[in-house]
């Protein structure tokens, strides 16, 4: 279990879609909420939320093919690795500020609303979303990346950097903490350009579902 022993809510009271519902599109379903038992089902059956435009209801998106970073092959520049070294990296220290930076809607592409805030903070506080976040010399947030961990799961979010490599470098820690833990999946739901540099991958739908399978061992 990564990060330790977190909290169980109460189940969702949502019959959810399958991802096999989204057929050759992406989204599976839309509606339901943001409650903690409704984000860990989702996640569990190999589903995410994102809203349907900038103020759109949730959709329940299962992308085919999907984005992961193979465990193993993180792709580490030179850059990077003296990028490293310029900065500090700690866990869960401060898991909204990473959000908020995501959340800045100043940044390209950023989607990641109030409500997902108030939502992905509540799952910290029970436990099963967790941040990694990068410092600078001066101990200010450079950069950082927060997703939701269930068993061998680790389905990261979004990352954002204010410092040239922050992100990076706050994802080459969140690689180093989950092989640390025995991890077997790290889902990044799509592959951008930037995402193809540093390693990820497209597995099918049913591929990604079956390592799932593997990574998640609640049955839901």
């Amino acid at each position: 279990m990564l990060g330790g022993m977190p909290v169980e809510p109460p189940p969702t009271r949502w019959e959810l879609p399958s991802p096999e519902d989204a057929g050759d599109e992406e989204v599976a379903g839309i509606g339901a909420d943001l409650e903690p038992g409704t984000l860990l089902a989702a996640y569990r059956s190999g589903l995410f939320p994102m809203r349907l435009g900038k103020d759109g209801p949730i959709g329940w998106w299962s992308p085919d093919p999907r984005g992961i970073i193979p465990l193993d092959g993180l792709r580490v520049t030179k850059s990077m690795q003296r990028s490293s070294r310029k900065f500090e990296i700690t866990i869960d220290r401060a898991f909204e500020d990473v959000m908020r930076g995501c959340a800045d809607r100043r940044r390209p592409g950023g989607w990641v609303d109030e409500s997902f805030v108030d939502a992905y903070t509540r799952l910290h506080e029970l436990g099963w979303t967790h941040s990694v976040e990068s410092w600078n010399a001066d101990g200010e947030l450079a950069g950082g990346v927060y997703g939701v961990a269930i068993d061998g799961l680790f389905a990261a979010e979004s990352m954002f950097h204010r410092q040239t490599d922050a992100g990076k470098v706050a994802l080459m820690g969140l690689v180093d903490w989950l092989r640390s833990r025995g991890a077997k999946l790290l889902d990044v739901q799509w592959v951008t350009p930037h995402l193809a540099s540093l390693g990820a991958v497209e597995v099918p739908r049913a591929r990604y579902l079956a390592l799932l399978g593997e990574a998640v061992r609640f049955d839901s």
